[in-house]
């Protein structure tokens, strides 16, 4: 028994070199634990090939603009439209555009930085740019909850919802959901952090990260998933049981056999919903809890980050699921582009009529550029 322990001592050590100058105090007494080296430069989370690294690369260059470029102009509609900017639905998605900003800014650059370009930074920097990594994804979910919440109100509460959910409220709904993001977000830079190096119980999939921190968010995220799924199922069992009793009250005959029952409309809308929501967020939240427990292995930290890509391409698909739906906000982007194209045009022959050619004011002066073109039918 003692020499087949040292012999897989000796294959162990083989393979990483364990040093005994890490060390962890309770009171007067201190512990000698071992630490391995390769992970003092953090190379041990640096687990990509090269084929990979290009792959994630792609992903991420590819996704990462997107996902700024549309996040940014559903901000940018939602800001510059009055009556956009007074509805709670709209500050809601605008919160979730806001949110799908952040994660493309400190995803994309945090993790080329970290796994493609192999940039080590200090625990400070590292651990403020994955606290904006976690606030921006955070906020996305916890946005996305206050949606859902937003049209059970509309459903449940038809008849009192404006008296409801106020715009006061729904800002000040979003001031606590921003501040308690922030807050444990930056929870491991202010001291919640790995006490023993990069020893257990330090994370595989995250230097200098707490597993009992991990789990915490994990579980804090796994929540807010869950009442998201649970007002949506609300939603829906609602509107099955308003389209029951109107086929019950009107027959089966006549016009709800002519187009689809709006229970089944509703259902296909959600469904595509969740499945993305479930699909993009439950590979990396179970990665995450599993690693609590167990020792991953270099093709799980592999697999782990390839699914935290997942994220970035949920938030690049929110503003087509959320935003875009809503035939107002669908308006007001035609409205603001048309206006830009108007601008762009006038300029265009502004110069040209400094070469002789017909007056700019006149030719501004048109349908094109009058304001009720811009009114769409």
């Amino acid at each position: 028994m003692v020499k087949f322990s040292s012999v897989l001592y000796k294959k162990r050590t083989s393979v990483c070199t364990v040093d005994w100058s890490a060390k962890t105090c309770h009171g007067t007494d201190c512990v000698f634990l071992p630490v391995n080296k390769s992970c003092v430069n953090l190379t041990c989370y640096m687990v990509l090939s090269n084929e990979e690294r290009k792959a994630i690369g792609t992903i991420c260059f590819l996704a990462g603009p997107v996902t700024l470029l549309e996040n940014v102009l559903v901000l940018g509609v939602i800001a510059s439209t009055a009556t956009l900017r007074k509805r709670p639905s709209y500050l809601f998605i605008g919160s979730l555009a806001l949110a799908d900003v952040f994660a493309s800014c400190f995803f994309t650059i945090s993790f080329l930085h970290f796994h493609l370009f192999h940039l080590k930074d200090g625990p400070g920097a590292y651990l403020f740019k994955l606290g904006g990594v976690t606030m921006a994804f955070s906020g996305s979910v916890g946005s996305l909850l206050l949606t859902a919440l937003d049209r059970y109100l509309c459903i449940y509460h038809s008849s009192t919802y404006k008296v409801l959910l106020t715009r006061r409220r729904a800002l000040l709904s979003l001031l606590i959901l921003w501040s308690t993001i922030i807050f444990l977000s930056f929870l491991p830079l202010m001291g919640w952090r790995c006490s023993t190096g990069l020893t257990p119980p330090c994370s595989n999939l995250f230097p200098y990260i707490n597993k009992h921190y991990q789990a915490f968010w994990t579980s804090f995220v796994l929540v807010i998933l869950v009442l998201i799924l649970g007002a949506y199922a609300l939603i829906l069992w609602k509107a099955h049981r308003h389209e029951s009793s109107m086929t019950s009250f009107h027959g089966a005959a006549g016009k709800g056999q002519s187009r689809m029952r709006m229970d089944i409309r509703l259902a296909r809308t959600f469904g595509l919903i969740l499945l993305i929501l479930v699909g993009c967020w439950v590979p990396v939240l179970s990665f995450m809890l599993v690693d609590v427990s167990v020792i991953l292995t270099r093709d799980q930290q592999r697999a782990f980050a390839f699914c935290s890509t997942l994220c970035l391409v949920n938030s690049s698909v929110n503003p087509l699921l959320y935003a875009l739906r809503f035939r107002e906000l669908r308006i007001a982007l035609l409205r603001v582009l048309q206006k830009l194209c108007c601008k762009g045009r006038c300029k265009k022959l502004t110069e040209d009529s400094s070469h002789g050619l017909p007056s700019a004011e006149d030719n501004c002066t048109n349908s094109l550029c009058d304001s009720k073109s811009w009114q769409l039918q």
